[in-house]
């Protein structure tokens, strides 16, 4: 079966590339990076080439708002040809806070976005002469100077709401999940699958620790985080089991910020989202990851004390050499 690790935003560079290298040295699928408001991404995906060796890459996720098309483009065929070949080039709308906020640009028409964007990166790496007129972009007479190393990178697209994953379905080579009740999951893929075949991913927030109530306390916390600051996880949520929880949770964010949070976090809540508990624990969560229907669940490490330990724990679990 295979399996993804994803090295979040907790770590600092150099523990990227550390665990990277580890990796390298395991059958694990791929190794994606994410991006957030820390590390910049292409120059991450471009050092943990350096470090693996057979590895696919994944970016986790590019937003559309922050980068224009062609250079995302530009930088998806450096790391591809940096990585031999080996780049999974994952993108997503990221929210309103985010791009208005963090990058100044504004918020508008996500879905003819991400289309545009699909279409002009692909028409980049094709290497031809571009001319390119849409409801948003406008190119002319734009060609790569440099050969890619391949014509066609595998383009994932990050969804949540419907008319996203109707869009990554049409357009995608891979979906990318994140905070998706496995229920849910499991008919929203045995639906699309049943019309196009595409790669099904689904990052799972992980905390692996010896004593079971220490990694659910981590991962509530991290859960807590997402469903306060996410609107779009939020609404998600809340539309699919989890009002309750979703409410009690923001309402205590509002009032008193992030320390309680995680306490308005249910087990059924956390065991239809994330990972977390001893070795056996996992293995049986993981398990039942798969048997949704995904075709690659992606591991998001989430350290639990000594990052090294922890990370060394995480690999003995589901890394196996």
């Amino acid at each position: 079966m295979r399996i993804g690790c994803s090295l979040g935003s907790l770590l600092s560079v150099n523990q990227v590339l550390e665990s990277s290298k580890i990796l390298s040295k395991t059958n694990i699928d791929s190794i994606w990076i994410p991006e957030t408001w820390g590390m910049e991404n292409f120059s991450m995906l471009s050092a943990v080439t350096n470090q693996t060796k057979t590895q696919k890459i994944g970016s986790s996720i590019i937003n559309i708002y922050s980068r224009s098309p062609s250079l995302i483009a530009m930088g998806a065929s450096t790391v591809d040809t940096l990585s031999d070949g080996r780049l999974i080039l994952g993108l997503g709308t990221s929210s309103l806070p985010l791009v208005e906020t963090f990058h100044g640009d504004k918020f508008e028409k996500p879905l003819q976005r991400m289309k545009e964007c699909v279409e002009i990166i692909r028409l980049v790496l094709s290497g031809k002469k571009i001319n390119y007129t849409g409801e948003i972009f406008d190119l002319k007479n734009f060609t790569l100077l440099t050969k890619p190393k391949r014509k066609s990178i595998p383009i994932y697209l990050a969804a949540v709401n419907e008319k996203m994953v109707n869009l990554t379905w049409n357009i995608g080579d891979g979906v990318i999940f994140y905070l998706r009740p496995i229920n849910e999951m499991k008919e929203t893929i045995t639906k699309m699958q049943s019309k196009k075949k595409i790669d099904v991913a689904c990052q799972i927030i992980t905390c692996v620790t010896e004593d079971s109530d220490i990694a659910i306390k981590r991962a509530k916390k991290t859960l807590a985080f997402y469903v306060s600051v996410g609107k779009v996880y939020r609404e998600f949520l809340e539309k699919n089991g989890f009002k309750n929880e979703t409410s009690n949770i923001f309402d205590e964010f509002k009032k008193s910020g992030s320390k309680s949070t995680h306490e308005f976090v249910t087990d059924s809540m956390l065991q239809s989202l994330c990972i977390a508990g001893t070795l056996e624990e996992c293995k049986k969560q993981l398990q039942k990851f798969y048997e949704s229907g995904l075709d690659l669940p992606i591991i998001q490490f989430n350290p639990v004390g000594d990052v090294s330990e922890s990370f060394e724990l995480l690999k003995k679990i589901f890394l196996e050499e």
